[in-house]
């Protein structure tokens, strides 16, 4: 993969004039956000996020390679990224610092959310970022077969200024489980987060469509719809969907694209993309 070449400024027009989207969109008032007077702040964000479960970046030809994972990463040119499966300086990975490693090959700021000790390090999730990371939490899910956390941190736009909240997910194991921690999580969320600021859940909810974790989670949030050609698991055989972006509130956001990346020996899971149009809050 050859790495992407850097991103001008306002990017939303950029992605809707490669797209061909212009004429067909002239009338949507995100587009007169950005191409207002140069004089004039914009009144709204694009945000790009990556989600993927990298599988301890031990792909399914039994090969460890960290450059494959920042490669993919930098072909994507996301402004975040929540990645599952995460190592910490265990034994199984070279004692490596994963997200360290990926935060230097991206050049992106890195954050490990530490699940449990593991092989003489750490086994958990990460973030990596460009925009500047302000507050950070790793929260403890209710226990289940392994200590899950959902890893939350808040970051700043470099354009506008707004707060987005980003919380990086990995449910697991039985549904009963899985359900306890989204119950939790949304309770921390509710009680933490500050009144109307944009928020996203990113990642491995390692549940399907219509099931309860998923079911109880749309009551509140508003699920990225994917469309035909749904499935994220496993990344060289597709036969679930497990892997979501859920955002709220809702009036904030518009889905710009969201597409799944075929890449089938890296991880067993595919990479799920989404463009966010994020508009400030009027006062």
């Amino acid at each position: 993969m050859s790495r992407a070449t850097p991103r001008p400024r306002h990017r939303l027009l950029t992605v809707l004039l490669s797209a061909g989207l212009i004429g067909a969109m002239s009338s949507c008032s995100a587009i007169g956000e950005f191409l207002a007077s140069p004089d004039e702040p914009p009144t709204a964000d694009t945000l790009r996020v990556l989600a993927y479960n990298i599988h301890h970046a031990e792909g399914m030809d039994s090969v460890i390679d960290l450059q494959r994972i920042a490669d993919l990463i930098m072909e994507v040119d996301p402004d975040i990224v929540t990645l599952q499966e995460v190592d910490s300086m265990v034994t199984r990975t070279d004692r490596v610092n994963q997200a360290a490693v990926l935060g230097r090959l991206t050049g992106m700021t890195p954050v490990f959310g530490r699940f449990m000790p593991y092989q003489g390090g750490a086994y958990g999730m990460a973030i990596l970022s460009r925009w500047r990371i302000r507050d950070i939490d790793n929260y403890r899910l209710p226990d289940g077969a392994e200590p899950r956390t959902a890893l939350t941190v808040v970051i700043t736009s470099p354009t506008t200024g707004q707060p987005i909240r980003v919380s990086g997910i990995h449910f697991y194991r039985t549904e009963t489980e899985r359900a306890a921690q989204a119950e939790s999580l949304m309770g921390y969320l509710a009680a933490t987060a500050q009144p109307g600021m944009p928020s996203i859940l990113a990642g491995d909810f390692n549940s399907e469509p219509r099931t309860r974790v998923i079911n109880e989670l749309r009551s509140g949030w508003t699920i990225v719809d994917k469309g035909r050609g749904n499935l994220t698991f496993s990344s060289f055989d597709p036969v679930r969907e497990i892997d979501f972006m859920m955002y709220r509130p809702a009036d904030r956001f518009e889905v710009l694209g969201q597409w799944l990346i075929d890449e089938p020996v890296i991880s067993d899971h595919r990479p799920v993309v989404t463009d966010f149009i994020i508009r400030r809050e009027v006062r």
